[in-house]
């Protein structure tokens, strides 16, 4: 009959509908747990908590500050921040907007973030998924130029590292 046909192409497809559904239920959760993880590690660089802080970072986590020399591996990046956070002291970066994009266990972002001093500035970076939840592995922070002003800057940096030469 012509209804048993319309029933078994209904069986194949909606295991398909339901496992479609499934993934962007489970996709939309997993983007909370990371936004979950970035606001925290904000809070935590805060409140200079520095044993929550890299509570939130892959074991082999790499942090790019905003100068060119600021590639620090985890261990490196600790050896500052412990300094910095012994102090008191840390860092309060305020999100505004933020992308968060999911694909297995990997994570990738990007958000503006508003500091006191600096004013706007944008975060970016890559977070995996494992036994002990979503880590950073990468944040690389950085200060957007205006377009208007890029030449000028771009004249402005370059001119002063030649100057260390």
């Amino acid at each position: 009959m012509w209804w048993t046909g319309l029933l078994l192409s209904l069986a194949i497809l909606t295991p398909g509908v339901v496992s479609a559904e499934n993934q962007a239920a489970q996709h939309s959760v997993s983007e909370t747990a990371v936004a979950a993880v970035l606001d925290a590690l904000h809070e935590r660089a805060s409140a200079a908590d520095f044993d929550g802080y890299f509570a939130l970072y892959h074991e082999s986590a790499v942090f790019l500050g905003t100068d060119r020399d600021e590639y620090w591996p985890l261990a490196a990046f600790k050896t500052y921040t412990r300094t910095r956070f012994a102090s008191g002291t840390g860092w309060t970066y305020h999100p505004t907007q933020r992308f968060v994009h999911v694909a297995g266990n990997v994570a990738w972002f990007e958000e503006r973030l508003l500091h006191e001093t600096y004013g706007e500035t944008r975060g970016t970076g890559v977070l995996l998924h494992d036994s002990s939840g979503w880590r950073v592995v990468q944040y690389n922070l950085t200060l957007p130029i205006p377009n208007d002003l890029f030449d000028h800057m771009g004249k402005e940096i370059k001119d002063f590292y030649a100057r260390l030469h």
